[in-house]
């Protein structure tokens, strides 16, 4: 009886633990009652991305996109990279913003799991962030060919976030009305 006192507190705090990582992984709806979906982007206050990568400008990409929002430091992040490799792979256009991060961590991170982005800014001071109502590193928003943001997904991206949320919106992004 005195060992399962003693180890009482130490599985309460990781059955916790476990909890909130699940909450963080599970990330929200694609807009449901997102305010955001629906209008244009807005104008971003973006800083130049410090290494070889292309520039990402709003202005001048055509067709709709994925924009996401990451770091080097974000956990989730990590572990949606290889799900934005297969989707940037497989010809879905993805701009990235460095959220709060030092431009040489970004470029390590880079250089390590390899580069799916098409373009990328850098947002030091979260203040493009603030503009869309980023609560924090990854977000991605599905953006159409008019700068009008059709989805949104606080949190890691994956193949089941992609086929029920993300891709159904950025498909129907991809269909011009005749």
């Amino acid at each position: 009886m005195k060992r399962l006192v003693l180890w009482l507190p130490i599985l309460s705090i990781a059955v916790l633990l476990g909890v909130f990582a699940i909450a963080l992984m599970r990330g929200e709806d694609a807009g449901a009652g997102d305010p955001r979906v629906g209008r244009p982007l807005p104008s971003l206050p973006l800083q130049p991305f410090e290494g070889p990568q292309a520039r990402f400008d709003p202005a001048e990409v055509e067709g709709p996109y994925l924009l996401n929002f990451w770091a080097s430091w974000c956990a989730p992040c990590r572990i949606e990279h290889p799900m934005l490799t297969e989707l940037a792979e497989a010809g879905v256009p993805i701009y990235g913003v460095t959220y709060a991060d030092r431009p040489e961590n970004s470029r390590a991170f880079l250089a390590e799991l390899g580069d799916p982005f098409a373009g990328l800014a850098a947002d030091p001071e979260r203040r493009a962030a603030l503009e869309l109502g980023v609560t924090g590193a990854p977000e991605t928003f599905v953006v159409d060919g008019d700068g009008v943001v059709r989805a949104r997904w606080r949190g890691a991206i994956d193949e089941d976030v992609w086929e029920r949320r993300l891709g159904p919106a950025y498909r129907a992004a991809m269909t011009v009305p005749e």
